[in-house]
């Protein structure tokens, strides 16, 4: 039976979608059976992510509906066959989506995977409550901003409440991820630190994702970053936060600033 994480955030762009297919294929990579699936129902993003938006024939809105068997629907990623996408409709509404549908999908794929990882839409609506209501774990993905980080306590309340674990006295195992960190600014007080991230949320730190061209690059290529570079710094984050997913106790690695050598130089000179 999968252990179902749904990816959620309250503000939209921080990186969620990003985040779905980069653990998505670092957990497949360790051998795990793994289900990504797109609840942005309308704007459907992950399947240019993953690279097969030119072969989606069915999506989420046709299974839940019953147009479609799970089967027909689910597309095999072709870099890594324990990899599977189930992709959102582009051209409906996420009123198509029905509770008793979600949940049928739901039990189907936890039956046939290890993981499922649902990319929810960004904010509190219905579509981002179907997307959490199954899940057994949450990553929430924020960056070091206020506004982000504020509505990801919203995000929070929601999965204390309005989860299935919830609903039968349990909890959904809530994990931080920080996005798009950049050290030199914190350094600077432009961004929120690590630190003062966790003292709003406390919520448990599953990893730091810094800030890297090669996030953008293995988005415009099609490919998980953990796939198209899986020795850049974000596909390290991403790789260290599957193996604590998976129950591994690992220090988490937050970036550090580098400094040239000319900075050396003036930093002794000063001192």
């Amino acid at each position: 039976m999968a252990q179902i994480i749904v990816v959620t955030s309250g503000k939209g762009g921080v990186g969620k979608t990003t985040t779905t297919a980069a653990l998505g294929a670092a957990l497949a990579r360790n051998g795990q059976n793994v289900a990504v699936v797109d609840f942005d129902v309308g704007l459907r993003n992950l399947d240019l992510v993953m690279g097969v938006e030119r072969r989606v024939v069915f999506d989420l809105i046709n299974v839940v509906q019953g147009d479609a068997t799970l089967h027909q629907a689910l597309i095999r990623d072709k870099r890594c066959e324990t990899l599977s996408i189930l992709p959102a409709s582009q051209t409906r509404d996420k009123d198509s989506l029905t509770a008793e549908g979600v949940s049928r999908v739901m039990e189907e794929l936890r039956e046939k995977f290890d993981w499922v990882l649902c990319d929810s839409p960004a904010g509190i609506e219905r579509g981002a409550q179907l997307a959490m209501h199954h899940a057994d774990h949450a990553v929430i993905v924020t960056n070091p901003e206020v506004s982000s980080v504020r509505d990801s306590d919203r995000i929070v309340g929601m999965l204390d409440s309005r989860t299935a674990r919830a609903e039968q006295g349990e909890r959904v195992e809530k994990h931080l991820l920080l996005t798009r960190y950049d050290p030199a600014r914190a350094a600077r007080d432009e961004m929120l630190s690590v630190d003062d991230v966790i003292d709003i949320l406390s919520v448990p730190l599953l990893g730091v994702v810094p800030e890297s061209e090669d996030v953008l690059k293995a988005s415009n290529v099609g490919a998980p970053v953990t796939l198209a570079a899986p020795n850049s710094a974000p596909a390290k984050a991403y790789f260290e936060a599957v193996r604590r997913l998976e129950g591994e106790e690992l220090p988490v690695s937050i970036p550090t600033e580098k400094r040239g050598l000319l900075d050396f130089i003036f930093k002794k000179r000063g001192a």
